[in-house]
């Protein structure tokens, strides 16, 4: 039963077709936020934040908490984190004006809610995967600066050792970074279920873009999932456009977060950080409790295009980019942060200053990353884990079989 639907606004955008309208959560909601009581002077003791009460809509499931509980340490690092991903996309943007970055490039410029609160409502023993917008992630799974600039350089000190670029970066409990689209679903299924097979109390976040909401193989893995009451919340990145088709011209129903149909579901107002947390932290027990899978649907917009060769204004107009660049989620967080005392407007410019500092170091020493060495050698590695590899391995044809420790 739905215990509360909250229901937003619904707002029509010019440049849609007549008649078809979105929900939008475009507001930056005050409302209690002044009177946050016994506010601690200690930057590790609990205490709690209203989250605004348009932030959630439910189906066959009891909505998340309207307050979260945390600490100034704790929101100050989700200011911090956000900051980082935009900062970096910011800078792979410029090195691919640049011509030092090549080939697919998917930002997530304005997204950075959802990356960021989703990893601190979980543990570095938790899983996760995504497809192919995946910086932020890889960022907040543990991946490094220099690690991500360096394989979108195309670097040997990359996190894949510079052979997979933007789309396939991975690291320990992160499986990607996926490049076809909806492909990832499955396998975060299988992910699931290897920690239900293996005992493991831990859950698997299973992100994919509204642009593959509509493919078969998401579905299939819905109804394993809900058959075999696997650990995962499968989670819904719905920027409203997939490449340049709007999500009503590719959808006949855009409410992602109910079709899982039989997977109870929940909308998140992906562009309020705090709301993505307490959603996931929410989510996390019910699974662990062994109830099942959840749906979650994030609504976030992207700023930019859907990569480096859209601009990104073709299919949308100025003012639809202006009024949602107003809701972005770094600054309606700065702007909450002030407002509760929880840091001085002085104190977050120096947090921009040491993220820029930061993030320029990093990238300095990324394009001092050499490329890797042209020879077979280095061309065959990673195929197989390290150590396990046979000594045979075939090529595009049987003529160019490649045997380990050959002349190159």
């Amino acid at each position: 039963m739905l215990s509360r639907t909250l229901r937003p606004k619904a707002v029509a955008f010019p440049s849609q077709p007549r008649g078809q309208l979105r929900y939008s959560f475009h507001h930056r909601t005050f409302a209690r936020v002044a009177n946050i009581e016994d506010l601690p002077n200690e930057d590790d003791k609990p205490f709690s934040v209203p989250i605004s009460d348009d932030s959630f809509e439910t189906y066959n499931f009891d909505p998340p908490p309207f307050s979260l509980e945390t600490t100034k340490r704790q929101l100050k690092q989700l200011y911090h984190d956000m900051t980082m991903v935009r900062r970096m996309e910011t800078v792979a943007d410029s090195l691919y004006k640049d011509r030092k970055i090549r080939g697919f490039c998917h930002l997530s410029t304005g997204q950075e809610a959802v990356a960021v609160g989703i990893e601190h409502a979980i543990t570095r023993q938790d899983k996760l995967i995504t497809a192919y917008r995946s910086h932020g992630f890889t960022l907040m799974r543990g991946g490094s600066v220099k690690s991500i600039i360096a394989e979108l350089l195309g670097r040997q000190d990359g996190i894949s050792f510079g052979k997979g670029g933007s789309m396939h970066m991975f690291c320990e409990s992160f499986f990607g970074g996926n490049g076809i689209v909806g492909a990832s679903v499955p396998v975060g299924a299988g992910i699931a279920f290897a920690q239900q097979y293996n005992d493991w109390q831990n859950v698997t976040i299973n992100l994919f873009g509204d642009g593959a909401a509509n493919q078969g193989q998401v579905h299939e893995a819905f109804n394993l999932a809900k058959l075999w009451s696997l650990p995962v919340i499968f989670g819904c990145e719905n920027n409203k456009y997939g490449m340049g088709t709007s999500a009503e011209r590719a959808s006949a129903m855009t409410d992602y977060y109910k079709r899982g149909q039989y997977i109870p579901g929940l909308r998140v107002n992906g562009m309020d950080v705090l709301a993505v947390l307490s959603a996931v932290r929410h989510g996390k027990a019910y699974v662990q409790a062994g109830n099942g899978p959840l749906l979650y649907e994030y609504a976030t917009y992207r700023f930019a295009g859907h990569s480096m060769s859209d601009p990104g204004t073709a299919y949308r107009s100025r003012e639809e980019l202006k009024t949602e660049r107003e809701n972005d989620p770094i600054s309606s967080l700065r702007d909450k942060l002030i407002n509760w005392d929880v840091f001085t407007e002085d104190q977050a410019k120096e947090i921009d200053r040491s993220v820029r500092q930061r993030i320029k170091e990093e990238v300095a020493e990324a394009e001092k990353s050499p490329e890797p060495e042209l020879k077979a050698d280095v061309l065959f590695q990673d195929i197989y884990v390290r150590g396990s590899e046979p000594n045979q391995r075939r090529g595009r044809t049987i003529d160019e079989t490649y045997y380990s420790g050959q002349e190159q």
